[in-house]
């Protein structure tokens, strides 16, 4: 049976996931370089449109449509069969549509965390077509293994509340590979490239921090006292992990930095999401401390050593945060906080945690493979990088003949 508060909280959950990805957009537009800032606006936002068309299409029916263990197949292709009634395997409370246009904005943002990866170098052509491949061979079959009926993870007990191993390890290890594949951008290793307007940075982290309390606290499909937990450990672990990284940089570099602490608070929101419907507030202020800690060694040690050219750092944030906060969530879930979760190691079930560990090896492993194929095949297709005089003149305008700013400095 409908409930109309249900309802109303999983709608605006979805406006607030949807907000994530324009967010996503400033967060990543602040970090390139000016000539290319419409180029990751451009991105985003297409991406917006052409995952909610596919979709409605045939992607909610390839990653919930219940039955087999890999994806779902093609009954709801076109939304055949989803409607105003609940499907109660999913969400009882709501309609069917709510569940699906909601799982949506998962399904748009998670190819556009991969953004940050080939930022500044990528034919905007090529883009489109690796998105749509990804998403519809990627995305939608790792959705189904851990969300939908019938997935293999899911019925092995693997817990993934809101998409810590759906999404960011998902996209952040197809991050790390298409930062590989396509190679580093012209100049990389002779000047730093810094972010071009810090400002857009912080306005996009606001949008997101924001927008992540649809994405944690809605995916309890209804409006209850599980949302509100999830809504509290989202804020306490993004909070705590922005402070920590600010201290990271305060001990080792003399100064704390905005930009540093940006990254800290996603880091935690990254962290949390595969947590939130299972943790506590002090299991999530760990979280949070020790995702900065993984999170900056990723990035300020691990990547200069290694010389690859993850332009925005999704995987050293993404996956890695993500990897953490999956693991911990075998460490520190308990049904204390969710009766229908599980308990985790800390908490007397070992076996929670090795679950989690078999989820993340399985989607690490067949996100990159399979992004290594698709990669390939498109670049085959078509070209992947653009021309080296295109770059060098920004895709701003040799991609959609426009630029941000008009003035001179």
């Amino acid at each position: 049976m409908v409930n109309a508060g249900d309802t109303a909280w999983v709608l605006m959950s979805t406006g607030l996931v949807m907000l994530m990805t324009p967010g996503l957009a400033f967060f990543y537009g602040g970090m390139v370089r000016r000539k290319n800032v419409l180029g990751v606006l451009m991105q985003c936002f297409t991406i917006l449109c052409v995952l909610s068309m596919q979709w409605v299409l045939f992607g909610y029916s390839l990653a919930f449509a219940p039955g087999k263990g890999f994806w779902g197949g093609f009954q709801w292709a076109g939304l055949v069969g989803v409607g105003a009634e609940p499907f109660k395997d999913y969400a009882a409370t709501i309609p069917h549509q709510a569940f699906m246009i909601f799982q949506a904005m998962f399904a748009v943002i998670t190819p556009a965390l991969i953004v940050g990866a080939f930022a500044e170098r990528m034919k905007f052509s090529a883009f489109l077509l690796f998105t749509l491949l990804w998403a519809t061979f990627i995305y939608d079959p790792v959705a189904h293994w851990v969300w939908g009926m019938g997935g293999w993870l899911k019925d092995l007990g693997a817990l993934d509340f809101a998409g810590g191993t759906v999404v960011h390890i998902n996209a952040g290890i197809a991050a790390l590979g298409t930062a590989l594949f396509i190679g580093k951008r012209k100049g990389y290793d002779k000047a730093p490239v810094p972010p071009h307007n810090l400002p857009h940075v912080v306005l996009g982290t606001a949008l997101l921090w924001f927008g992540w309390f649809g994405f944690n606290a809605g995916s309890a499909l209804a409006a209850n006292g599980l949302a509100v937990s999830a809504f509290v450990v989202t804020n306490t672990a993004a909070a705590t992990a922005g402070l920590t990284w600010a201290v990271i940089e305060w001990v080792t570099n003399g100064k704390p930095t905005i930009f540093g602490t940006a990254t800290g608070a996603v880091g935690g929101l990254v962290a949390i999401t595969p947590a939130a419907g299972f943790v506590g507030p002090m299991s999530a202020m760990i979280i949070g401390i020790f995702v900065s800690i993984f999170c900056f060694i990723a990035v300020a040690v691990i990547k200069p050593k290694l010389g690859y050219d993850d332009s925005l750092d999704a995987f050293g944030v993404h996956c890695v945060g993500g990897i953490w906060g999956a693991l911990a969530t075998g460490l520190f879930a308990t049904k204390l906080v969710n009766p229908d979760g599980a308990d985790g190691l800390f908490f007397g079930n070992p076996k929670q945690f090795l679950i989690q560990v078999l989820a993340v090896a399985v989607t690490l492993a067949y996100s990159f493979v399979g992004t290594m194929i698709i990669y390939k095949v498109v670049d085959w297709i078509m070209g992947m990088r653009v021309k080296e005089k295109d770059e060098l003149m920004g895709l701003d305008l040799t991609q959609h003949h426009e630029h941000a700013y008009t003035l001179l400095e």
